[in-house]
């Protein structure tokens, strides 16, 4: 979640804000999601890829599956006996806890309340691993996670599961990394999966940046996941739909995912603006959008042409 804001009026207007959140919008009804996955008949010969709300997508990554950021409960904020204080959701997550399939790997990107939720992580066991952003690790030790890496930008490990191996590798974004204003020590990634040939970006969250363009190696990523909301008045923790697209093209990105939108209000730009701004900017190339609304699926065409 953003920081305060720094000057007086600023920080008044966004205090503002979450005090509403948790008073007069305790009423306000959740709006169901657009679609909803069916992850148990995606094939294990592919990647699929479902956008369940805000930075949380699960992923089939030819048989492996992959959480990234999970934040699938109602609040997200200081956990509190069966709430939270924080922002209500504005769209209700594609799938329950209960209605995920078993999770191989959970993908924490950084320790913001909004990415990292303990209410959440709570609900998995010591069987689903974990990699995490460096100097993260002791947040999950109210859970049943167990199998924990931290990695800082550059490093990589092997995540070995049933269905085979998945490299993932951490790289540097432009954001920051406190979950509280004082521990600033924490790391925060964008992340590299990559398995059977086929490569993924997850990310997290980032403002403008050239190292998307340190990314690009001559070979084609398949898919980059990208927040394009929160920008307003975040841009300096966070990037604007053009700005996603610019980067996920430096990478060498073939399909883009958008996220981090229209699930909680985090910042002051209308709710439909983010996507409405993405589609338009690739109104020329809509086959670059792997997707538009919580809940619809991405599934990696099996021949897929030069990238241009």
């Amino acid at each position: 979640m953003p920081q305060l804001p720094t000057t007086g009026a600023a920080r008044r207007n966004w205090i503002a804000h979450l005090w509403r959140e948790w008073t007069l919008e305790s009423w306000r009804a959740i709006a169901p999601a657009r679609a909803k996955p069916r992850p148990g008949e995606w094939p294990n010969d592919r990647l699929s890829a479902a956008w369940l709300g805000h930075a949380t997508v699960l992923l089939n990554f030819f048989g492996i599956t992959i959480l990234t950021d999970p934040v699938l409960l109602r609040r997200i904020g200081i956990p509190l006996p069966f709430t939270a204080i924080g922002p209500k959701r504005l769209t209700a997550p594609a799938l329950t806890v209960e209605e995920l399939p078993p999770i191989d790997l959970i993908l924490l990107s950084h320790a913001h309340f909004d990415h990292l939720d303990w209410r959440t992580l709570r609900r998995f066991d010591g069987r689903t691993q974990v990699v995490t952003a460096s100097r993260t690790r002791d947040l999950l030790g109210w859970t049943r996670l167990r199998r924990i890496t931290e990695l800082g930008w550059g490093e990589e490990t092997t995540v070995e599961t049933a269905a085979g191996l998945l490299l993932v590798r951490a790289f540097p974004v432009r954001h920051w990394g406190a979950r509280l204003r004082s521990d600033d020590y924490r790391g925060y990634n964008g992340y590299v999966l990559e398995r059977n040939g086929r490569r993924v970006i997850f990310a997290g969250d980032t403002a403008l940046t050239n190292s998307f363009g340190s990314l690009r190696d001559g070979r084609p990523y398949d898919l980059a996941i990208f927040g394009i909301g929160a920008y307003q008045p975040w841009i300096r923790a966070h990037c604007t739909p053009e700005q996603a697209i610019a980067m996920a093209k430096d990478a060498g990105a073939r399909c883009i995912m958008p996220v981090h939108h229209q699930t909680f209000k985090l910042s002051f730009e209308p709710f439909r603006e983010p996507i409405e701004r993405f589609v338009r900017a690739l109104a020329d190339e809509p086959e670059r959008i792997a997707l538009r609304e919580i809940g619809e699926t991405f599934v990696l065409p099996r021949q897929q042409a030069p990238l241009s």
